[in-house]
């Protein structure tokens, strides 16, 4: 049976997996809002239908959320790429992964720890991404000057 709760956790997943998600199409990433956006909503919904078949029963609700883990790993996995100039998607894979963890609050019914996780995610996302210039342009340099002394 479908909760009037469980509407909202998940209206709630999809709103902040797009949320997510749209910070990353904006960035250009290949994980954009759809993709955020149907993660957070699939572990949203798992969650719930493990809350509802455990029923109180010995059956364990953390045995889907262990399954909704390491299928959400082998997603990120996949959008990790390794070529010459280095390693990419490692910051896609790390977004799917937390957008599974705030689908799984969501179902459980954790509000405001999605929330919470979610505010700082995006924050980071935009925030940290001001940082990253600068901070590659200092170690670049500090590897040049270290290749200097050698």
């Amino acid at each position: 049976m479908v909760w009037p709760q469980d509407v909202i956790s998940i209206v709630l997943a999809t709103a902040l997996g797009a949320g997510i998600g749209l910070e990353r199409q904006l960035s250009g990433k290949s994980a954009g809002l759809r993709t955020n956006l149907l993660i957070c909503l699939g572990a949203a919904v798992f969650t719930i239908i493990s809350r509802e078949m455990a029923g109180g029963g010995e059956a364990s609700p953390t045995r889907i959320a262990a399954g909704v883990v390491t299928g959400v790993g082998f997603l990120g996995a996949g959008a990790i790429i390794q070529d010459r100039a280095g390693v990419h998607g490692l910051t896609t894979a790390a977004s799917i992964w937390l957008v599974a963890s705030i689908g799984m609050a969501c179902g459980g019914r954790f509000y405001t720890l999605a929330l919470v996780a979610s505010a700082i995610a995006v924050a980071a996302l935009i925030g940290l991404r001001r940082l990253e210039r600068p901070l590659d342009r200092y170690v670049k340099r500090t590897q040049a000057e270290s290749e200097d002394l050698d």
